[in-house]
This record gives C-alpha cells, sequence and structure tokens, in this order.
C-alpha cells in the first residue's frame, strides 16, 4: 500500500447530467471526511472550466442534510461543462490551480470525453512533477463507457423510459382509434442502450405489447424495410408504438437527423429529430395513416422522481471507491462497476485504465438483438431488469420534489484570471 499523501481533494462534474450524477458526489465527499490525511474537501464549478477560473467551493461547509439530500436530487449539483483541454496554457492553469490550492486527489465525475480530460491531467501533472492521484468516476445515460458492467444514471433512464412507453401506449389504446403511429424519440448518440432499455415496459408473456418496433444506432435504417414494419404490425395491432434513438444511422454509417450543423468542444454532432424524420416518411409514404411524433430531450436524464434505488446506491459506492483507491495509492483509473451472480444480482466495483476507457463507444451486442433489427431479446432484458429495481424517496414541499441545491461557499482565489482564445 503506498504511502497516504496529505493534502486536498477536488471533485467536478462533466458532461450531460444524470438522475443519480449527484449520489456519486455525495458518496466522494461522505468518504473524504472519514480520512485524517485529506483537509480541505474541494468543489469545481462548471467542470473543467471551473477549475481554469478557480472557482472552487468548500464542501466541507455543506450540512450533512443537505450532502444526503445530493442522492435524490438530479442534475450536477456543480455545474457542468463539455470543454476539451487542447492548449498547453491551460494544462498549465489547472496544474497551477491544483499547486495553489494543494490538491492531492482529483475526482473528475463523467462520460468518455471526462475521462480523457482526467488522464491527460494525470500525465501533465507527472510530467510537472506534482505528486496527486486522479480517479474518474463514472457517469452516462447512455450507459456506453467500455470495460464497466453498467454505468450509474442508465439503469434511471431506462426506468423512465419503460415507465413512459407504458403510460403513452394506454393513452393510446384509449382512443380506441384505428391506423396510428405514436413515435418516441429517445437519447442515445452511437449505442441503442436507451432505446433497448424501452422493451422493459412489455409485461412478462407479452410480446406484442408496445413498443412494437425499436430503431437502434447498431442496426443501420433502411426506410423501405421501416414502412414495412408499420403496416406489418398495423394489420394486427390497432396502432403502432416506435421507439427510436436519436443517433439512428443510414447503411453509409451517417445520422438520419441532426438537430443543427453545429459541433460541440468534443467534435460531436448535436443530435435531434429522428422522430420526426420517422414521422415524415410515413407521412409521405402511407395513407390514411395518423401520426404522432414526441421528444422526451432532457426530461429522460432529470426524471429523479423515478429513478431507480439500485442505480443510485451504486452511484454513490462509485463514489465512496474512488476515495478509498486514491487514499490507497491507486491513481489513472476509472472506477468500474463489476456484475457478480447472474441468477441473484450483486454489484462491486473494480478499476480499469483512464487511458483505455477515454473516447472509446461500448455498442449493445448484436446478438441481444433479434433478427428482425427492431426488437431485443432475453438476454438484454436479464441484463437490463435487475439496474431499474427499488425506488428512491425524494421528500415533497407542497406536493413538488423538495431538491436542495448546494450553498457553494467560495474559496479564496490565489492566481490572477486565465485567458481563455
Amino acid at each position: 500500500m503506498s504511502e497516504e499523501l496529505t493534502g486536498n481533494v477536488l471533485v467536478a462534474q462533466s458532461g450531460g447530467p444524470t438522475s443519480v450524477i449527484n449520489a456519486s458526489l455525495a458518496g466522494v465527499i461522505t468518504e473524504a471526511l472519514n480520512h485524517e490525511c485529506i483537509e480541505e474537501i474541494y468543489g469545481g464549478l462548471n467542470g473543467i472550466e471551473g477549475i481554469l477560473r478557480e472557482e472552487l467551493v468548500d464542501l466541507a461547509a455543506e450540512p450533512q442534510k443537505t450532502i444526503r439530500g445530493l442522492r435524490y436530487t438530479p442534475a450536477s449539483a456543480l455545474g457542468t461543462c463539455r470543454f476539451k483541454l487542447r492548449r498547453e496554457a491551460d494544462f498549465q492553469r489547472v496544474l497551477q490551480v491544483f499547486q495553489a490550492h494543494n490538491i492531492r486527489y482529483f475526482f473528475y465525475i463523467g462520460g468518455n470525453d471526462s475521462q480523457d480530460t482526467a488522464d491527460q491531467i494525470s500525465k501533465f501533472a507527472a510530467r510537472a512533477g506534482w505528486e496527486m492521484r486522479v480517479i474518474g468516476i463514472p457517469k452516462t445515460v447512455d450507459n456506453d463507457l467500455v470495460v464497466t458492467d453498467h454505468s450509474p444514471g442508465y439503469g434511471s433512464v431506462i426506468k423512465h423510459i419503460a415507465t413512459t412507453v407504458r403510460e403513452l401506449s394506454l393513452d393510446a389504446l384509449a382512443m380506441g382509434q384505428h391506423d396510428t403511429v405514436h413515435i418516441l424519440e429517445v437519447m442515445g448518440r452511437n449505442a441503442g442502450w436507451i432505446a433497448a432499455g424501452a422493451t422493459l415496459a412489455k409485461r412478462r408473456d407479452h410480446p406484442n405489447d408496445p413498443p412494437h418496433l425499436i430503431y437502434l444506432p447498431e442496426v443501420p435504417f433502411e426506410p423501405n424495410k421501416f414502412l414495412d414494419d408499420v403496416a406489418g404490425v398495423l394489420k394486427k395491432e390497432p396502432f403502432c408504438f416506435i421507439v427510436v434513438g436519436e443517433g439512428l444511422v443510414d447503411e453509409d454509417g451517417n445520422y438520419i437527423a441532426t438537430s443543427s450543423r453545429s459541433n460541440d468542444s468534443f467534435g460531436h454532432s448535436q443530435l435531434g429529430g429522428a422522430g420526426d424524420y420517422l414521422k415524415s416518411l410515413i407521412d409521405q409514404h402511407a395513407n390514411g395513416i395518423k401520426t404522432r411524433s414526441a421528444r422526451l430531450g432532457h426530461t429522460q436524464r432529470a426524471a429523479a422522481t423515478g429513478a431507480s434505488e439500485t442505480d443510485m446506491n451504486e452511484a454513490f459506492m462509485a463514489g465512496q471507491a474512488a476515495v478509498k483507491a486514491a487514499i490507497g495509492g491507486i491513481t489513472d483509473k476509472m472506477i468500474t462497476l463489476l456484475r457478480g451472480d447472474t441468477d441473484n444480482y450483486t454489484c462491486e466495483t473494480g478499476l480499469a485504465d483512464l487511458s483505455e476507457v477515454a473516447n472509446g463507444v461500448k455498442q449493445l451486442p448484436r446478438n441481444w438483438i433479434n433478427e428482425d433489427g427492431v426488437s431485443l431479446n432475453y438476454q438484454f432484458t436479464k441484463y437490463a431488469l435487475p439496474l431499474i429495481q427499488g425506488e428512491v424517496e425524494v421528500p415533497r414541499e407542497n406536493g413538488v420534489p423538495a431538491f436542495i441545491r448546494l450553498s457553494k461557499v467560495r474559496v479564496d482565489k490565489a492566481l490572477p484570471a486565465h485567458t481563455f482564445d
């Protein structure tokens, strides 16, 4: 076991939030308070951008009630960003902030790109001779992080998707109209994990329950086949319920819909509109069919009132494990979730190299998708069902959720302002 480092903790959040990302933050704070070698616990506002601006807050100053409340509060309590470190001056600035505040433990909660950022920062600090330990904590509703069995945030989002499908399907059935098509667009850039989760809406032993068709990024989209799929469902059912992932691609690998021509700082296209595209195909080529298209957008990742208790507990556990690993001398790793007994679900944490995780994409296994390309088999259901179990108790005030907010007591700045390009 390596010698403990005496100094301060800095934790930050990055990328798209989830309904349980703050549970990981709570895990970090809770565990950090148990170790004498940790003197102060700081949070970086708005991810790496806040660190560049030296915008740090004192998390140890927060009441314990607030820390506990993070477990059921959605979105990123510290704020988030999508910012890629590119300039040498930016890396130098990050290191200067670490040194000015004696940061010896850095925890970055985020997805693929965030793990890449953590990896680069750790390597830069090592080259500069600054001794510290860097651990990534996984987070993504997309469930596309490699190495880990699943990612905190995924169980809650598919629980919300499956619930929404059941609710909307009953609404469609109640209307009593035949030849109607209902399309629900969900998140999922390059992998169909979220869209696949909609299949959990099906009742046991009722394979014809909605959703009738699920379109995934892993299966190239063919317009003619799509129209035949819809016609086939409507021959047997009064309505057709479709779930489509926003990252649906054609046979050439191009996204079938993007919300704009702009990319984020990591070069990712801004997606959106797959559901409307499918609706337009039906409107153009199928007469007499009434079509509705809905897009959940950010609601699916913020739905904490319907979050999975299993997901929340594992997110908290990942935060705790990150601190324990760093105190024990480990660095340059990301916490992973490891599935135990396949018959009686258990989960424990492991470790993976940051460099192995960074920028990789874990796609839905092709053998979990049926030959028709629009439905999932029992292997996916067996994988996903344990992740949505249990309900999170969210306190309420006047009938609405009483989420917490950090007081964000600022840490005094020690450096001149940073210049951004």
